[in-house]
């Protein structure tokens, strides 16, 4: 049996074991896990809290993304009400403009015939006039063709104009 290799392995290790134990070797190896022990559990509390503070800081930025895309719909809503009222003005402002210009080119239309019928109604009566002296002279003649001629001339300018 104490030839046998593996018997004084088992010995060496007893009494290595012993000398361990007197010298408190098992209590420092305990602290040192111990103390590795609380540095691991300090670590994994500080992930923890870092986890939980970069949910905090994602929740507030996909709230503040939210906010942000919400504002730019309203804005977009807003320009684009902002277009259809200003463009509905602007038709509204053209209209009348046409309107306006239209009203004013029938004004000068109607003037223009106005203009053109009393142009035509001088002619007329400047022609009856001249008519009537021709007609007048040579049939009628003295003083009382002369009287009866500035009457009648009188009288068809009065009517005529």
């Amino acid at each position: 049996m104490f030839t046998e290799p593996e018997t004084w392995v088992a010995i060496a290790f007893v009494i290595l074991m012993v000398v361990f134990a007197y010298l408190g070797i098992h209590r420092t190896l305990l602290k040192a896990l111990d103390h590795r022990s609380e540095r691991i559990k300090a670590e994994l509390d500080d992930a923890r809290r870092l986890k939980e503070e970069a949910a905090k800081l994602l929740a507030e930025y996909k709230a503040k993304r939210a906010t942000a895309e919400r504002e730019a719909e309203e804005i977009v809503a807003s320009a684009k009400a902002d277009a259809e009222r200003i463009a509905a003005e602007a038709k509204t402002k053209m209209e009348d403009f046409v309107a306006r210009r239209t009203k004013t080119a029938e004004n000068k239309i109607a003037l223009a015939e106005a203009q053109a019928l009393a142009d035509v109604r001088a002619a007329a009566a400047d022609a009856a006039v001249t008519a009537a002296s021709t007609i007048l002279s040579q049939s009628v003649k003295g003083s009382v063709a002369d009287d009866l001629l500035a009457k009648g001339i009188a009288e068809v300018r009065s009517k005529l104009n």
